[in-house]
Parts: structure tokens; sequence; C-alpha cells
């Protein structure tokens, strides 16, 4: 048992002495307890998996770094309605507005744009024998969810994201 906390000790310990320099350069961190989230910085993040298991929650690190999805009509975004601008949760991009954001029957938050072109990437995903198109964070990566050509006007497009990986500042 004590070897188990001396490994979990250095692995910790690395983590923090793995600091990219943008990151060093431009710490505008929201988030004490993740020094790579940021609302402002856009710069891409390059980070092993190791590092963000130490600075995300357990459930944010599933969904965000396995690619593992909430159940449907449980995340806390699914209906919500607040008026302002969604964040990845594990760096701080900023993803979607929610005048995007539209009511969809399908238990996840649905939006019909994102807030600027490199706010999110485009990943094929072949997985559970299915032809999707996944949408990832445009700045670290982490998986958000799915876009479907099922969508309202003007776009026609839904983008079906995971609640947990996302984060939400109000408009003042």
């Amino acid at each position: 048992m004590r070897t188990h906390y001396s490994l979990l000790a250095a692995i910790a310990a690395a983590a923090l002495l793995y600091t990219p320099s943008c990151a060093k350069m431009n710490n505008t961190s929201d988030s004490p307890a993740n020094p790579y989230y940021s609302r402002t910085d856009t710069t891409k993040l390059d980070l092993p998996d190791s590092v963000w298991r130490t600075v995300l929650s357990p459930d944010v690190y599933a969904v965000a770094r396995e690619k593992n999805t909430e159940r449907a009509f449980t995340g806390k975004y699914w209906d919500f309605t607040g008026k302002g601008t969604y964040y990845c949760a594990a760096c701080g991009n900023a993803l979607f507005r929610s005048d995007a954001k539209f009511a969809s029957t399908c238990g996840w938050p649905s939006f019909f744009e994102t807030l600027r072109d490199n706010s999110v990437l485009y990943v094929s995903d072949n997985s559970y024998n299915m032809n999707r198109t996944e949408v990832v964070c445009g700045r670290c990566g982490g998986h958000l969810g799915h876009i479907f050509d099922d969508g309202p006007e003007p776009t026609g497009k839904r983008f079906c994201m995971n609640s947990i990986v996302l984060d939400f500042v109000p408009d003042k």
C-alpha cells in the first residue's frame, strides 16, 4: 500500500513539473486545480492523458479523454435555457453560445453552430458499428460528443454534446 501512495505522489509531482511553456507564460487559469484551464488562451494543448488524469475530475476525464458518454436526459444542460457561453470543461476553450442551443429530443444539449470556426475539430468515428462524426475540443482535443445532419436552420446541424464536458458562464 505504501508503494502505491509513493507512486501516486511521484506521478502527481511529475505532472506539476510538466507544464507547457504557453501555460507558464499565459497562466490565466480560471480553475486553480487545473493550470491548463483558461477562457482566454487559445493555444493548442498537447498533454499526455497521464497529465489530464491529474487535473480533471474522474467524470470529466472519462468523457473528455476516454470518450465515454453520459446517459441521455441526465446531464445538467440537456434542458437548460440560460443565456451565456459554453466552454470546454477540460481546458476552458469557448465552444458555443446559448443562442445556438435548441431543444432537441435526444437527451443531450444540442447546438446548431459553434462559437467560432476553430472551436471544435471533427474526427471520423466508426465505433459501435456506426459511421459518425466525433466532435472534439479545438484546443485540447477532448471528446465533446457527435455532430449530426438533423438540426434546425440555418445550418441543419445538431452538435449533440455531453453536459459533463461543458462549463456554462451566464451573460452579465
